[in-house]
């Protein structure tokens, strides 16, 4: 399903897979405004997540400023991943381009949280409910600031029931 790209709306950009199948997870979520977020199909790889963000989605972004981008990729335990990564975000595009993921691969969250679809669902719950019960998990703690960036700008059209 697309968005109404003139409208406030979130594009999910996955590194791989597994971070794919947790968004895919977290659109299931029953107050969750579907035509408000669309997950993209993953691009392999979380330099290539920053280079196709660069070359496919700037000029979108530009041209629809309602849009914000989360860009969801694995940190593989590199505390420097999220300086470098935002360092390549535009600055006209800081405020709407969000830098999410599990702190090593999602593979390890499926471990200990179950599915990569219950895990979304999980986040998602969280998210509409302004909780950290998922979030708050080792590998997904880290996300903190992000998170509470993106919420206070996409929440209220994510969950407008709430």
């Amino acid at each position: 399903m697309s968005v109404n790209r003139h409208q406030p709306h979130v594009m999910v950009l996955p590194e791989d897979d597994a971070n794919r199948q947790l968004a895919k997870g977290f659109l299931l979520d029953q107050y969750l405004s579907t035509r408000k977020i669309q997950v993209l199909e993953e691009v392999g790889g979380w330099i290539k997540v920053l280079e196709c963000f660069l070359s496919d989605h700037v000029f979108e972004m530009n041209r629809f400023p309602s849009r914000f981008m989360v860009l969801l990729i694995d940190f593989d335990g590199n505390e420097e991943r999220l300086q470098h990564a935002k360092a390549k975000i535009p600055e006209h595009l800081t405020d709407r381009v969000f830098i999410l993921g599990s702190w090593s691969e999602p593979e390890r969250l499926k471990a200990t949280l179950g599915s990569y679809e219950t895990i979304g669902l999980k986040l998602a719950r969280d998210c509409r409910d302004q909780t950290d019960t998922t979030w708050g998990h080792d590998l997904l703690r880290h996300n903190a600031n992000e998170l509470n960036r993106l919420s206070d700008r996409v929440r209220p059209f994510l969950f407008p029931s709430i």
